[in-house]
């Protein structure tokens, strides 16, 4: 049975076999990995999940241009199966990208994890007083798009973004879904 939970270093070896299954250079949607973090090492992993723990803290400051997120990681007997992340808020550049962001390992797809995390994911949200949240996929994934319109997803239009184009896609966070 999967779980959500909060990055953690006692992972490390588990995140790195996830990490290295998605292959060099692929974003990992759902991480907040970003291209600077070290992470093979010990230290840096360490220095990595304390970031993100950093910034899941609503009384703890975050960088210019950042906003808090709630970071989550999708395991299963003590293997990394995915991430989902919810930002707390949206700026301009989130405006691209949305509330939350997910993404599951190439072994793990088609099992119905990003639409199971997703809904444990719209519950946080409405604790965070989110009536709505914005979620994006690329126009052409179809699996993810289906995952988003399970839960509700309308699509407001299709954009194109530094990422290429997206479909964007508000839910409403007032009642459980799926």
């Amino acid at each position: 049975m999967p779980e959500l939970i909060a990055p953690t270093v006692g992972l490390h070896a588990a995140w790195l076999e996830a990490h290295h299954e998605w292959g060099p250079g692929v974003h990992e949607d759902g991480f907040g990995l970003h291209s600077s973090d070290e992470v093979d090492s010990p230290a840096g992993f360490a220095a990595w999940v304390a970031r993100l723990t950093a910034q899941s803290d609503p009384a703890k400051p975050v960088d210019a241009g950042r906003v808090h997120c709630t970071y989550r990681w999708i395991i299963e007997d003590n293997r990394v199966l995915g991430a989902i992340t919810l930002r707390h808020e949206l700026n301009d550049r989130l405006m691209q990208l949305g509330h939350i962001g997910y993404g599951i390992r190439p072994s793990a797809r088609r099992r119905g994890l990003a639409t199971w995390a997703l809904g444990r994911m719209l519950g946080e949200a409405r604790v965070l007083g989110l009536d709505r949240v914005l979620i994006v996929c690329e126009a052409g994934n179809v699996a993810s798009a289906k995952t988003i319109e399970r839960h509700g997803g309308v699509l407001e239009d299709v954009r194109d973004t530094e990422h290429g184009p997206v479909r964007r896609y508000w839910i409403k966070t007032g009642e459980p879904s799926a």
